[in-house]
Formats: C-alpha cells, sequence, structure tokens
C-alpha cells in the first residue's frame, strides 16, 4: 500500500518510538507535556503544568502548520480527576468558542513521575 498522502515527522529524541507529527491532510499531534521553553519539564502545580503543557503544544502546532484556533480534537490525561477544574481555567486561555471536540481521561500515573498532565491533538492544516 502507497501512503504517498501520509506524513510523519519523527521525534527529536533518538530512543523515541513515536512520531512527533503524522500528517494526513490534517495533523496528529504526539503526546505534549509540561515543558518548558528550554526544554526541562515544569513538575509544580496543575496551572503551571497547564500552561506549559498547552504552551507546548501550541509550538508544536505552529512548527507543523498549523495553530491552536485549528484544533479539532484534544485529549487530556489527568492524574488527579480534581485538577480538571484548574486545567480548564488554563484552558480557556487557549481556546474560544467554538471549542474543539475533547475528552478528559483519569489515568493513575504518567511517563515522569510528578507530571500531572498530558495531551494529545487533532488539528486542521492552515489553509
Amino acid at each position: 500500500m502507497s501512503n504517498h498522502d501520509l506524513t510523519f515527522v519523527p521525534d527529536p529524541d533518538a530512543d523515541s518510538i513515536s512520531s512527533d507529527v503524522a500528517g494526513f491532510g490534517g495533523i496528529l499531534m504526539s503526546t505534549q507535556i509540561p515543558t518548558r521553553a528550554d526544554g526541562s519539564l515544569e513538575l509544580g502545580g496543575i496551572v503551571e503544568q497547564s500552561e506549559c503543557t498547552l504552551q507546548a503544544l501550541k509550538v508544536a502546532l505552529e512548527k507543523a502548520g498549523s495553530s491552536m484556533d485549528r484544533v479539532l480534537h484534544l485529549t487530556i490525561y489527568l492524574t488527579d480527576m480534581a485538577d480538571r477544574a484548574a486545567f480548564n481555567e488554563v484552558y480557556k486561555r487557549f481556546f474560544a468558542k467554538p471549542w474543539p471536540v475533547r475528552a478528559a481521561v483519569g489515568v493513575a500515573s504518567l511517563a515522569v513521575e510528578g507530571m500531572r498532565v498530558e495531551v494529545t491533538a487533532m488539528a486542521a492544516k492552515q489553509s
């Protein structure tokens, strides 16, 4: 089967077994975690982690030829569903109506101890 209409942008981490972006006329964004601009992890409170995570998503989308206002779907992973309200307050600073379709999922843990939030996204490319 030919996949000439699909593109994959590899994760810069040599040990990663996932692409950062898959393109198909739209964009599937890999998981974004609370990464600061300098590449370090933010492991503070849920507000700080949410801000860093959504900012990392914004940067990744722009690099891939999209933007936050082109996001169609988000999956939000939280280690404590009690953090959902705080996450939503940060979320409202990054997104506006019409809101993307989304799901919030409670999980037992994430890849790094102390990490409280991760997101994945599906977005349309810029026209």
